[in-house]
Formats: structure tokens, C-alpha cells, sequence
């Protein structure tokens, strides 16, 4: 009986013991939830005390945002920004100029007018302890502005958060039925910064250094080269910058990329950084390159231009067609770090803007923007899929469509997205499997567009996608059917849409820009079209199938031979064995280019001489060239070859450029094939 009542006991310990581990256990867990709780309230309390309350003054010409980090100074009613105050700068805009020349929005219209974008109403849209929103607007007026203003009616929206050392800047741009057509080649913000402050630049990892003067561009300091955009400086301020050469499209930036850049004032250790987290009311797709920072020191937000396209992009906007578009938000970033005689804030400044981008990007889109006409993520869509590629000659089963570009943008034809400019475009690209999801989707009328790496042409899906607010669409598997007529015979390049992979040159040790030393941008190296000339300076390029390598033996543009004043067409050869040749059968050429300047290619078939087999005719506008980019726009023929027109044994294809009036007619071939007869 007693060692049962041991045992009872005994029980009855370990019941008690366990119940008061669980209360303890319940204790710790409900004090450490209310210690939490009291941490995180003095944590919003604190925060709040380091973030002073967003305040709004306005005068007779100015109103004054001020969040306690920035202080932004906007012109009554022009809607130019007069200043911005940060870390004891009174202004980190050029206060010697003129008030429309420091933080503008400008635009160029039909034959190179110009305009600034002078406002003429403001009105308070929202006013709070969180944010001030404010709009400056203008009403296009046909018997007022016209030949003198735009024919837009322009809205420019200035934002100040609390707690954020910046202003965001969005734009919404509209055109009535009744106006007057008109082309529109270019749509910006433009900032000039404090000229004895900011004169460290930084684009990229490894785009970054001490920038030459705005004096150092003027006559008594620099050689003017090729165009006035590119100088040669010969008696720089810095003389550590003597001998180099400057232009501000050796600066440019692909879209898809173009997401940070800006300014150091290095004896302040200050950072004024241009953030863009979306790129979706650009024009022209993720490829379109265009500028960024430059010398001045100036920096751009660029949403609508012609640099790299030239007259193809769709500016053309009709009478009698209603249009409306919202640019931006864009958010004009501050920081500022530790001066140290090493400069590592410069670093410090880079990282952080860095950061800060990634969160604009996980933020967008905003949910503080109040027009209606930029709608938040609420009443966006997501699109989502799976690409994969069919190429019977390359593979037997279907391909992923790996690391692919997928797109959506305006109803056109396949590739039509390069040119578009007056709607939306959202892109992304697929993982490794050719899955995609495209998210934070306006709603609209869209076709989806794609290419693939490593396959020749465009994809486009063959119906409409409509995207709604709220709605998650997932349109399967989608094939591609790459353009193909029969198994490959020999090829050139890589189907990457860029010349990136042919050869080139080092640049004339005269014409050095220090911040392309990164080979990745060899190419924006200035005159690389002249060491055409030097690498041939008796006979044009011949390539050897089976023998060449084009990473060497192809030059990266088809340009005009320099002849002492002048230039001349050039004709590249081709040269190939083939075994046999079906005359009876069907031969294809496939010609790809990455870019075109009132160029001509003519082909030409085991003939040098006489009427081409093809000719492209003259195309492109987009200058790439002179420009220093590695493309344009993307262009693919697919040309019809006889087979009685080839030879068993040794044959040539002559590629001639005809077109030589100056050294920038010309053109980048993206990638070349030749197929046989379909099998």
C-alpha cells in the first residue's frame, strides 16, 4: 500500500512540476511579446522624433517643402525646383543660374522646339504630417500656345515624405482630340548641380571618377573631335584629366539598367542620386539605351527620346486622337557620409544609394502617389507563363527558353515594342526553366513579346492579352518557332542582338576616355570607327569559315574606309567550302543586324560585281556608331538563296556597305547563317 502511495505521489510531482514549467514557460512568452510590443512602440516613438513632421510654406513666387533632411524650393507657378537644402548645403541646384535652368522638366517637339514647361496653376493635393503632394499644371491653349508651347497639357507632381531625404517627381502628360498633331523626340528632367561641389561621377560598380569642369568643354580648354558632343580636353581645370576625351553619350545606359546615377560633392561627402525603380513608361523596351549623368554636372531622368533609334521610334501623335501618359515616379535621392581623406565615403554613398534603389524597386508600385492616372498595386494585374523554344534542327525535343526577355507592351507586330513609345511596356525574364511572371501591370490591352537568347527573331504571342486590376492570368506553355528553313551550314556571331562578341579594337591612345577602362565598355571608347582604317589599311575584311575567329577577325561595325579626306563603301567577304550543292534546292541566308545608320547593305553571291542578289536598301537612323552604343535596333533578313547560285567547292558572299557620304553610315551585324535545303 505504501509503495503505492509513493508512486501516487510520485505522479503527482511530476504533474504539478509540468504545469508550473508551462506557466513558465506561458509567463516568458507573454512578457517577452509585451516587451516587444513596448520596444517597438518606443522604436515608432523614437523614429518619430528623428523624422520631424513634413511642413509646407508657400509665398507670392515660391512654396517651400521642408521634412526636417530636405528642404525643396518650387517655383510659383512655373513649377521650376528653385533648390533643395541638405546637410548644411543651402542648395545642391547652381543658385548662378537663372530659375528655369536648374530642376526642370523640358520637352522637344516637331522641327526642335523647345520647351521648359512653365506651369501656370498649383494646387495643394495632399497636405499632411506624412507627406505633401503638390501639382503644378498647364492647359494647352491653341490660340495662347501655339508654335510657342507643346500642345500637352502638363501636370508635374512633386512629393516630400517624412523620413526620406529626397522628392519624388512624376509627370502626367495628355493630348485632346482637337490638338494638332505633332512629333515628340524628347521628355526629361534635367538637374545642374552646384558647379563647385559635385565633380565625382558615378553610373555603375565600375563607372566612376573625377569629372571634368562645364569650362573645361569651352573653346580655350578642349579640342571639338568628330561632332561637338565629343572634346578632346587640352588645358583642363584638374590637369590630371589633359589628354583625355569627354562626351555625354559615352555615358548612356541601357534601359533595363538604367536605374541609379548621379553625383559626389566631395569635400561635403554628400551624394545627389537619381533613382528610377521602374522603367515601365519609358519608350522603346528594355534594350533602349539612352543618357544619364554628364559633364555640367548635370543629371537626366530620360523618358521619351530618339538616341539610338532615331525617326523609327512611333513620336508621331495625331490630331484626333486622345493620348495620356504618366512618367515617373522618380525619386531624387540625398545622402551624405563621413568625409575621410581616402575618399571611402565615396563607396559608402554608392552602397547606400544602392540599397536605397532596392527598396524603391520592393516598393513599387508607390502607394502614396495620388493621381488616379498612376494606379497602385491594387488595381494592377500580373501576367505569367512558360516560354520554350522549337528548333527541330538544333534539338528534337522542346528547349527551355532560358534567362529570355518576355515583355508586355502595346497590340503591333512581333518587335514592334522596340519603336513604341506612347504606352506602357512591362518586362521581365524567365529562370532557367522558361517560366516568367510579369507583375504590377497597368490594366489594358496588351500583346506579349519576347526573344531568346541564342535564337534569330522576334516571338510574339498570337492573341491579345487583357490585364484587370486584382487578376492573375497564366497563359500555359507558349512555343517559339525561331525563323529556320534548313540545318545549319556555317555562322557567325552569337544571336545576342548586340555586336558585343566581334572584335574590338583598342582605342586610339589619343582618344581615351579613364572611366571606360572596363572592358565590358571597350566600346564606348571614342573613334573606334577609324581603326577600321588602321586594322585594314590595304584591303577590306575577309572572313574564313572553318579558319576565322570571329572574336578577332570580325570587326564590330561595317564602316566607310578612310581614304586621307575621305571615305569609301566597303565590302566584306565571306569565304566557305562546300562540299556538295543541291542546285534545286533552297539555300537561306539569315542576316541579323544590331544596328543601322543611313546605311546599305548590298549581298552578293560568288560575284563581287553587278546588280545585288539583296539589298537591305538604306535603313536605320539610329547612329550607334558615333554614338558609341553596341546596337540600335534589331533587324533580321532571311534571304532567299539558290542553290544554282553556289558552287561545290570554294564559294564568297560579298557583304557591301554602299553607303559613304561620312564615317557613321553604317551598319553592326548581330549574327549570320547560312542553312541548306530543308531536310
Amino acid at each position: 500500500m505504501m509503495e503505492k502511495e509513493v508512486v501516487l505521489n510520485q505522479t503527482h510531482s511530476r504533474h504539478t512540476l509540468l504545469w508550473l514549467i508551462i506557466i513558465f514557460q506561458f509567463s516568458l512568452l507573454f512578457f517577452s511579446a509585451f516587451s516587444a510590443e513596448i520596444t517597438a512602440r518606443k522604436i515608432l516613438k523614437d523614429k518619430s522624433k528623428k523624422s520631424p513632421k513634413v511642413r509646407l510654406e508657400k509665398t507670392d513666387e515660391k512654396v517651400i517643402i521642408n521634412n526636417g533632411i530636405v528642404e525643396v524650393t518650387i517655383e510659383k507657378p512655373t513649377g521650376h525646383l528653385l533648390g533643395i537644402k541638405y546637410n548644411g548645403i543651402d542648395n545642391v541646384l547652381e543658385t548662378k543660374n537663372d530659375n528655369d535652368n536648374r530642376g526642370y522638366w523640358d520637352i522637344v517637339w516637331d522641327h526642335d522646339m523647345y520647351d521648359k514647361l512653365a506651369t501656370r496653376h498649383v494646387i495643394i493635393i495632399t497636405e499632411s504630417d506624412e507627406l505633401v503632394e503638390l501639382s503644378f499644371t498647364r492647359v494647352w491653349n491653341k490660340t495662347k500656345d501655339h508654335d510657342i508651347s507643346a500642345p500637352v497639357t502638363v501636370d508635374k507632381r512633386y512629393i516630400v515624405r517624412r523620413g526620406v531625404p529626397g522628392v519624388y517627381m512624376y509627370g502626367i502628360f495628355k493630348r485632346r482630340k482637337y490638338f494638332p498633331h505633332t512629333y515628340i523626340h524628347q521628355l526629361r528632367i534635367v538637374f545642374k548641380l552646384k558647379e563647385d561641389k559635385f565633380h565625382f561621377m558615378a553610373l555603375s560598380d565600375t563607372q566612376q571618377r573625377i569629372m571634368p569642369r562645364r569650362e573645361d568643354r569651352e573653346h580655350s580648354h578642349c579640342q571639338v573631335l568628330a561632332y561637338p558632343e565629343a572634346v578632346l580636353l587640352t588645358n583642363p581645370i584638374n590637369p590630371k584629366l589633359k589628354g583625355e576625351v569627354d562626351d555625354k553619350y559615352q555615358y548612356s545606359i541601357e534601359s533595363k539598367d538604367n536605374k541609379l546615377h548621379g553625383w559626389i560633392a566631395d569635400h561635403d561627402a554628400v551624394g545627389f542620386w537619381m533613382i528610377t525603380p521602374s522603367d515601365e513608361f519609358r519608350t522603346g523596351g528594355p534594350h533602349k539605351q539612352d543618357l544619364t549623368s554628364h559633364v555640367g554636372p548635370t543629371a537626366l531622368s530620360m523618358f521619351v527620346s530618339n538616341h539610338y533609334m532615331g525617326k523609327d521610334i512611333a513620336e508621331f501623335y495625331k490630331e484626333g486622337v486622345a493620348w495620356k501618359k504618366a512618367f515617373g515616379p522618380v525619386l531624387i535621392y540625398l545622402n551624405s557620409a563621413t568625409f575621410d581623406h581616402a575618399h571611402r565615403y565615396r563607396k559608402s554613398l554608392w552602397k547606400d544609394a544602392k540599397k536605397r534603389l532596392s527598396k524603391e524597386i520592393k516598393s513599387w508600385p508607390y502607394s502614396f502617389a495620388a493621381s488616379k492616372d498612376y494606379p497602385h498595386a491594387d488595381h494592377r494585374g500580373e501576367v505569367s507563363g512558360q516560354l520554350q523554344v522549337r528548333d527541330k534542327y538544333l534539338h528534337k525535343q522542346l528547349m527551355k527558353a532560358k534567362s529570355a526577355f518576355v515583355g508586355l507592351a502595346a497590340p503591333g507586330r512581333a518587335g514592334s515594342w522596340q519603336t513604341e513609345g506612347k504606352g506602357y511596356q512591362f518586362w521581365t525574364q524567365t529562370d532557367r526553366a522558361g517560366h516568367f511572371s510579369i507583375k504590377n501591370v497597368r490594366r489594358g490591352k496588351y500583346n506579349l513579346y519576347a526573344w531568346v537568347h541564342g535564337f534569330i527573331g522576334n516571338y510574339k504571342l498570337d492573341r491579345n492579352v487583357s490585364v484587370h486590376p486584382g487578376h492573375k492570368k497564366n497563359l500555359g506553355t507558349l512555343i517559339y518557332d525561331p525563323p529556320r528553313s534548313g540545318p545549319t551550314l556555317w555562322e557567325i556571331g552569337i544571336p545576342d542582338r548586340t555586336a558585343a562578341e566581334f572584335f574590338i579594337p583598342d582605342p586610339n591612345p589619343t582618344f581615351v576616355n579613364s572611366i571606360l577602362n572596363h572592358e565590358g565598355e571597350k566600346f564606348r571608347q571614342y573613334g573606334l570607327w577609324d581603326r577600321y582604317s588602321d586594322t585594314y589599311p590595304h584591303h577590306d575584311l575577309v572572313f574564313k569559315v572553318g579558319a576565322s575567329n570571329y572574336s578577332r577577325d570580325w570587326f564590330f561595325a561595317h564602316v566607310p574606309r578612310r581614304t586621307g579626306n575621305d571615305t569609301k563603301a566597303t565590302t566584306w567577304k565571306i569565304k566557305f567550302k562546300l562540299q556538295e550543292v543541291k542546285k534545286s534546292g533552297k539555300y537561306t541566308l539569315q542576316m541579323a543586324l544590331a544596328a543601322a545608320n543611313f546605311a546599305e547593305v548590298q549581298v552578293r553571291i560568288n560575284t563581287p560585281d553587278g546588280s545585288p542578289h539583296f539589298t537591305t536598301n538604306r535603313i536605320g537612323y539610329d547612329n550607334a556608331v558615333a554614338r558609341h552604343g553596341i546596337h540600335g535596333l534589331y533587324r533580321l533578313y532571311s534571304i532567299n538563296v539558290p542553290g544554282k547560285g553556289l558552287r561545290g567547292g570554294n564559294n564568297t558572299i560579298f557583304l557591301t556597305q554602299t553607303r559613304c557620304k561620312d564615317e557613321f553610315m553604317a551598319v553592326m551585324y548581330d549574327y549570320i547563317r547560312l542553312e541548306g535545303p530543308a531536310v
